[in-house]
């Protein structure tokens, strides 16, 4: 995915069994953001960021949606033990993760394997990519911060 590009429309099944579409958050923005593993140390700090400022955040008009390969039971768990306040899409066979091409070759302790490249992708009230951070960019305990900053920057130019 590309900034300008239009999100599928089918998203996935988040952690209660209901289908994700891009029209159900037509007219509204939504932060949609790759993760690699529930119960992981920087993916608990990251979906803990986001969900300690779930209301900044929609103060700015944003929703926000989590994606990765761990199964509905495991997203049911992580939400539970985190009180996450967000729902998480259950992409078993990361078919959504490789639309967004966030699902690629990684380098883990000098193994190459395929995994979730942590990305996170601002979605526009037209189901369109507004804005992208790569892996690189992304500070999990910080992140919710990094994107109001961000998106705080753009509504001021």
């Amino acid at each position: 995915m590309n900034i300008g590009d239009k999100l599928p429309e089918i998203l996935g099944k988040d952690q209660d069994g209901n289908e994700i579409r891009t029209a159900d958050y037509a007219g509204r923005k939504f932060i949609l953001y790759a993760y690699p593993k529930d119960n992981t140390s920087g993916c608990t700090a990251e979906a803990c960021s986001l969900r300690d400022h779930r209301e900044q955040l929609r103060s700015l008009g944003y929703d926000i949606i989590g994606v990765s390969k761990d199964s509905e039971t495991s997203h049911k768990k992580f939400i539970e033990k985190q009180e996450l306040n967000f729902p998480l899409i259950a992409d078993t066979d990361t078919t959504l993760l490789q639309q967004l091409g966030a699902w690629g070759e990684k380098n883990m302790y000098g193994k190459k394997t395929m995994g979730t490249l942590r990305t996170t992708y601002l979605i526009d009230e037209n189901g369109r990519v507004a804005d992208i951070f790569t892996p690189k960019q992304i500070k999990t305990k910080e992140h919710a911060q990094q994107i109001i900053d961000r998106v705080s920057k753009e509504q001021q130019q």
